[in-house]
């Protein structure tokens, strides 16, 4: 285990809880911060987007699974944040660690407000969001000064499971020029119909990212009016990010995971495992 550089780092005391992001997926997008949070944590109370190799990091630690997956057993949140109390209040220096970011659609917020009306000592860390790495990655940058300057990120269900009703889908349609979806693809058809209702071609560019930063990252080229189907035909699961919008064509020539291995970006199949 690599030493940190000399400096002076936050030290987590006896009955405090830390709220980290671990990022996306690759072990090596972790912060420092919270690599050192992760060495002095009594419990790591862990999503199921962390990966092991995240989780050896803490050899001291005692690991407690609270993932969530959509439709697949899992932890009841407010289960997950009454656990974080009673640990808290045992004494220990809890890490709850989260992939991406705890407060981009991680529910850290929801989390922190238990927490700190509680009485507890409480830090957020944060981590790199799957929607800026795992594009990153696929070599889609989201924002880029000559095709789009603005990007609008929006999760694909609300706490109902549903397509949110709240989202000014129309708004987000005519206002962003890259629209970056989280936990998208089980109502993809539904966004897909909005977006194009509200004045979108449903020839503009996509690209839906699987597993992104990892060993299994798999990106799906496709359109707006043929994600759904090109989806189904795939076989792709979550979790997955879509990402609509003129800037998905520079992936042709930014798929730097291609090139690395000396393919040519134009010739790489539709899907392509990164």
């Amino acid at each position: 285990m690599f030493p940190l550089p000399n400096a002076q780092w936050p030290v987590m005391s006896p009955g405090a809880v830390w709220l980290c992001g671990a990022g996306p997926g690759d072990p090596g997008l972790l912060t420092l911060h919270a690599l050192n949070a992760l060495r002095q944590a009594d419990v790591v109370v862990y999503d199921a987007l962390v990966s092991q190799q995240i989780l050896d990091w803490a050899p001291q630690a005692e690991l407690e699974y609270a993932g969530k997956r959509g439709g697949k057993p899992s932890a009841q949140q407010e289960d997950i944040t009454d656990r974080l109390v009673v640990l808290a209040r045992q004494g220990k220096r809890v890490l709850r660690l989260k992939g991406g970011d705890p407060f981009v659609f991680g529910r850290g917020g929801e989390e922190a407000r238990v927490l700190i009306a509680a009485g507890i000592a409480t830090r957020i860390i944060p981590g790199i969001t799957a929607g800026i790495g795992g594009l990153a990655y696929a070599g889609i940058p989201v924002t880029h000064r000559e095709v789009n300057q603005a990007v609008t990120f929006v999760t694909g269900h609300d706490a109902s499971g549903e397509t949110p009703i709240s989202v000014d889908w129309t708004a987000i349609a005519q206002g962003s020029q890259m629209i970056v979806v989280y936990m998208g693809m089980k109502h993809v058809g539904q966004i897909a119909a909005k977006l194009i209702a509200a004045g979108r071609s449903p020839d503009e560019p996509a690209a839906v990212v699987v597993s992104a930063t990892t060993p299994q990252q798999r990106v799906l080229d496709t359109t707006l009016g043929t994600m759904e189907a090109d989806i189904a035909a795939s076989g792709l699961e979550p979790p997955a990010i879509l990402c609509i919008g003129e800037g998905v064509r520079l992936r042709h020539g930014l798929d730097w995971q291609a090139l690395a291995v000396g393919l040519s970006p134009a010739l790489r199949p539709a899907m392509a495992a990164s």
